[in-house]
């Protein structure tokens, strides 16, 4: 049985603001937040990177400015850099591959690379063998066996499946203890459980990022309304707390991560407040962080 429950945060460049004021309280009072949860890393990519997938990327730091924040408190920075649609000439990129270099820097925690390309896999073991490697989630791994050979393939530290394995505990169990040590749950995904497009938008992602000219518009139920924590919470994906440290700990699972980086810092701060505060204290970190007039959170 797993004991402790590691979070992986959206938003390294985003929400930087955001984590400036949320970290010094995880460390100075830590007795606002459970005993039995962690920050293992926060992901996120600079705007304008080429190599970006999931999401088109926003924020105004640096990545000198986000590493000195993870590395002072002991949390790893991961590059989303999960573009699944590169091709040769874009691994000569002098943006993300200087991004790659300032990461690759060791200093007191290993930082690393969530990735979708098998291109840019190679290029990041030979040129940046320092940074660690996630198997992202845009991979949209759905069937159990593609997903369990993934688990197996000794390139990534991470694999994070698509939200629609959550529940298959029957063939999540069958995973030896370090393959379970390497799976990491999307916990919090507002997506409609039955679409059929995931790869599809994931793709238009990617296109923007390259440039390119690429409109898709999402046709699944309430897909108008955009993201809702509390529809999130109704999804059959879901992972709730209570779901975490009931089922998935003594399983033997310890990796969570949250999405958000194409949300606000407000509702970013919601999961933060759910995932990882008593409930007695939310009020607190709360009146810390709006109270703050250098954070914009609306």
């Amino acid at each position: 049985m797993k004991h402790t429950a590691c979070y992986h945060l959206p938003g390294l460049f985003e929400f930087y603001e955001l984590y400036r004021l949320f970290l010094p309280l995880f460390r100075e009072h830590r007795e606002y937040f459970y005993d039995w949860c962690e920050i293992g890393s926060i992901y996120g990519a600079p705007p304008d990177c080429i190599w970006g997938g999931g999401r088109v990327e926003a924020g105004e730091h640096s990545p000198a400015e986000v590493l000195a924040l993870t590395q002072e408190y002991g949390i790893s920075a991961r590059l989303t850099f999960s573009n699944s649609l590169l091709r040769p000439e874009h691994l000569s990129d002098r943006k993300c591959n200087a991004v790659c270099q300032q990461f690759a820097q060791q200093g007191t925690v290993q930082n690393g690379v969530i990735v979708h390309s098998e291109l840019l896999l190679n290029h990041l073991q030979q040129h940046y063998p320092e940074l660690y490697l996630v198997s992202s989630t845009t991979k949209v791994l759905t069937d159990l066996q593609a997903f369990q050979a993934e688990v197996r393939r000794p390139e990534f530290r991470y694999v994070v499946p698509d939200f629609r394995l959550n529940k298959a505990f029957d063939a999540l169990d069958t995973l030896s203890q370090p393959e379970k040590d390497k799976v990491e749950f999307l916990c919090n995904e507002c997506c409609w459980f039955g679409c059929t497009e995931r790869r599809r938008c994931y793709e238009a992602v990617s296109r923007k990022n390259l440039g390119e000219v690429c409109e898709h518009r999402c046709t699944a139920p309430g897909a108008q309304e955009g993201y809702r924590f509390s529809k999130a919470m109704e999804n059959p994906g879901f992972i709730g707390t209570a779901d975490i440290r009931e089922r998935y700990l003594p399983l033997g699972f310890s990796n969570f991560k949250l999405e958000g980086r194409g949300l606000g810092s407000a509702l970013v701060l919601e999961f933060l407040l759910y995932y990882l505060t008593r409930p007695e204290y939310q009020i607190h970190v709360r009146e810390a962080i709006y109270l703050d007039n250098m954070l914009d959170l609306f």
